[in-house]
């Protein structure tokens, strides 16, 4: 038998039809077509953060309308965020801020949503604690300013210490128990 090569192809999957994820034989077309446009919606999503990025970084601001790209964008820009940027603990815990500052103990971390769904703020907590965690801040000694810029609004929440503590102790230990359970294995 000579195989047909499909280098292209090698180390992928099928974005949905594919064998390893064998759910997709029990769709009704309406179900694929749900699922289909999640898909597209989300490969969207990542081209509009990509081009938030690089406008952000070319400093180049969009009309002032309230459309959610060119408040985020905007804000971000005045607010001289960087964009895209990760933030650490370990390889078992990290995530990439869509944009964030950090000066005169104000952290600053903003979310771009495309999506239709409501976000929540738990993520931009999770930064936080992140960014407390890698850069050694305590969360008591900071100040804290979370924007989810979504369906054309913005949602703003100041967390405090009372609410960054829990989750930078529960990093720490769900980390640690994995680690333990890594070298146990």
């Amino acid at each position: 038998m000579i195989w047909n090569e499909h280098l292209n192809l090698k180390g992928l999957h099928a974005e949905l039809l594919g064998a390893s994820q064998h759910s997709w034989l029990n769709y009704s077309e309406e179900k694929l077509i749900d699922r289909y446009i999640g898909l597209k919606a989300k490969e969207k999503g990542t081209e509009i953060h990509e081009l938030a990025e690089r406008l952000i970084t070319l400093n180049e601001r969009l009309p002032k309308k309230q459309r959610t790209l060119n408040m985020y964008v905007n804000d971000a820009i005045g607010f001289k965020m960087r964009p895209e940027q990760v933030l650490f603990y370990s390889t078992k815990c990290f995530g990439t801020a869509d944009s964030i500052a950090f000066r005169n103990n104000l952290l600053r971390i903003h979310d771009l949503k495309t999506g239709i769904i409501p976000a929540h703020m738990e993520q931009l907590y999770i930064y936080d604690a992140l960014f407390c965690l890698e850069y050694k801040y305590k969360p008591g000694d900071i100040k804290f300013e979370n924007r989810i810029y979504q369906n054309n609004e913005i949602f703003i929440a100041t967390p405090d210490a009372d609410i960054i503590l829990p989750i930078m102790d529960k990093i720490q230990t769900f980390c640690k128990i994995m680690e333990k359970i890594d070298e146990e294995t």
